[in-house]
């Protein structure tokens, strides 16, 4: 007999019916604006201290969200346990100023971290460069499905490879180069990183461009003054590279200007197949200072066991740490971090709470999960996901989300990663039913499917969501959106302005949390098991 395999919508749309469903109408009424926003507003408060891992914050905001889950009618996701230790080395890099780059005769007095924001994840207590070579390797990549190796012509073994951010596509517009302006995560730094360390490189160093890196260089300066979060590597796994960093604009363009090179042509350069790297003729010295602290962050979780496939699970993360408290500006130093992350946590519980109004439980189990260190490298969400409550294979699908702006309703549901995995088809439904439609995230440059905490399940082989309204107001519009997310990005984003204000408005993110309820009780409630789509580079990794 032939086999006829139907797409996943259709599926989905003949089994659930989901306009007759009660069950998902009734649970839906359970999210509103005003819980959102009080969830928001404890979260974002000065009482939070900034949300930091390894501080008095963490404690304060772990427990709160696990009397949350409990008071929800969520179990331990841990055996008897919320938490979940994550093993984590702290790491504060001091770093002497002025840093010396000698090009061409001329010594050049770059200012930490104002002009060069320098880091080391060693753990070497302190770290001296004297006259260390200086490399230049392009982006940085090695793709051999692209056919591309910036390494290919150089040796940057116990050198200081310096690199460009994003990847060739951004800057030439070919769609056939790489993913054009779409970012792949040979991009992402830390993939550069990862690549420098692989060459044997002692330091790397990106040059910033506020299009290619999606922020300005306030972002990596503020992160190189913070103390840093790693994990130690295992026996066997290769070092990262002594120090990493990122060479202002400015900076960059005065050092190659002395070499008599102009870094814009070789960006343009650089992106044409074939480009070699090559030596500087320069070299770089500074010290370093490192102080090391070796203790555990908590990733917390819940769990609302299914009633006859409990081993399969999906999760629905947003992670709880900030930047605790810091630099002041503007007469504040506490990073509250409202929006990143506080809406989405109060997203991610609004949601839980409707899966556990529910009289009747779903079959698979829900998983609400709260990782720590995102901001250091997606450190909680990866140590879950090498250590899932449930095995890896019963791991169904990931909904994350992050930077949910309160901006009211939106004509958008905007996806992060569009096109790679049948949950897009999923959602075109759900928006559907809320007279919405889904669009691909409008600024693929800025690797956001990167940046947060979806990605370690992707790179699992986990389908995973991060989709929000973002692009299109119902009451005001396209370019009015458009600006308050660039003045959010500008003003607040990782600064201790991200604060809850009274006026922020909830209706939007109540409905992207009914989007989300509902693809997600699709799931639950079927055999749906969502697959990637051909051509995403995480199809096979199952």
């Amino acid at each position: 007999m032939k086999r006829i395999i139907f797409p996943v919508a259709l599926v989905t749309m003949v089994a659930t019916s989901c306009t007759g469903d009660k069950a998902l109408e009734k649970a839906s009424e359970t999210i509103t604006p005003g819980e959102l926003r009080e969830y928001t507003r404890i979260l974002g408060a000065d009482s939070m201290m900034g949300r930091k891992p390894f501080s008095p914050g963490e404690t304060i905001v772990v427990n709160y969200l696990a009397g949350e889950l409990e008071k929800t009618g969520f179990a331990p996701a841990f055996g008897e346990s919320w938490f979940q230790e994550v093993p984590m080395v702290q790491i504060t890099t001091m770093a002497e100023s002025p840093v010396i780059i000698t090009a061409n005769g001329r010594k050049l007095e770059l200012a930490a971290p104002d002009e060069i924001a320098v880091e080391s994840p060693s753990m070497k207590e302190y770290i001296e460069l004297v006259d260390m070579p200086m490399v230049f390797c392009g982006f940085g990549i090695v793709a051999p499905e692209y056919g591309w190796n910036d390494f290919s012509e150089v040796d940057v073994r116990g050198k200081c490879a310096v690199v460009l951010v994003n990847d060739p596509g951004l800057y030439t517009g070919d769609s056939a180069l790489f993913k054009g302006r779409t970012m792949t995560y040979y991009g992402r730094w830390t993939y550069k990183y990862e690549e420098a360390a692989r060459q044997g490189a002692t330091a790397v160093l990106i040059i910033h461009e506020t299009v290619g890196a999606g922020y300005d260089f306030s972002i990596p300066r503020t992160s190189s003054i913070s103390p840093g979060l790693y994990q130690e590597p295992e026996a066997g796994e290769p070092e990262p590279c002594p120090v990493t960093g990122w060479l202002s604009a400015e900076a960059a363009s005065e050092v190659f200007r002395a070499l008599g090179m102009d870094v814009e042509k070789l960006r343009r350069d650089a992106c044409l197949s074939g480009f070699r790297g090559f030596e500087m003729g320069s070299s770089i010295s500074f010290r370093l200072t490192n102080s090391h602290v070796r203790n555990s962050s908590m990733n917390v979780a819940g769990i609302l066991r299914g009633t006859t496939r409990p081993e399969e699970a999906i999760v629905i993360s947003a992670h709880w740490d900030h930047f605790g408290v810091g630099e002041n500006e503007n007469g504040d130093s506490i990073y509250n971090g409202a929006v990143d992350n506080g809406t989405s946590m109060a997203w991610a519980l609004e949601i839980g709470e409707a899966f556990s109004s529910m009289k009747k439980r779903p079959e698979r189990s829900v998983i609400l999960f709260f990782p720590t260190a995102e901001e250091q490298g997606l450190l909680g969400s990866s140590w879950f996901v090498a250590n899932p409550p449930v095995s890896r294979e019963g791991l169904v699908a990931c909904f994350n989300n992050d930077l949910l702006l309160p901006l009211g309703r939106m004509k958008d549901i905007m996806v992060t990663g569009y096109g790679q995995s049948e949950l897009d088809d999923l959602l075109e439904d759900a928006a559907r039913r809320q007279d919405r439609y889904i669009m691909p995230d409008p600024n693929p440059e800025s690797g956001m499917y990167f940046r947060s905490d979806h990605f370690p399940f992707a790179r699992a082989g986990v389908p995973a969501l991060f989709a929000r309204g973002n692009f299109d107001s119902r009451e005001y519009g396209r370019e009015w959106t458009r600006e308050q997310e660039r003045d959010y990005i500008r003003n607040r984003y990782h600064k201790p302005a991200d604060n809850y204000y009274p006026e922020m408005d909830f209706d939007g993110i109540a409905e992207d949390s009914r989007a989300v309820l509902d693809v997600a009780y699709r799931i639950v409630t079927s055999d749906i098991r969502p697959g990637w789509k051909p051509g995403s580079e995480f199809a096979n990794i199952r």
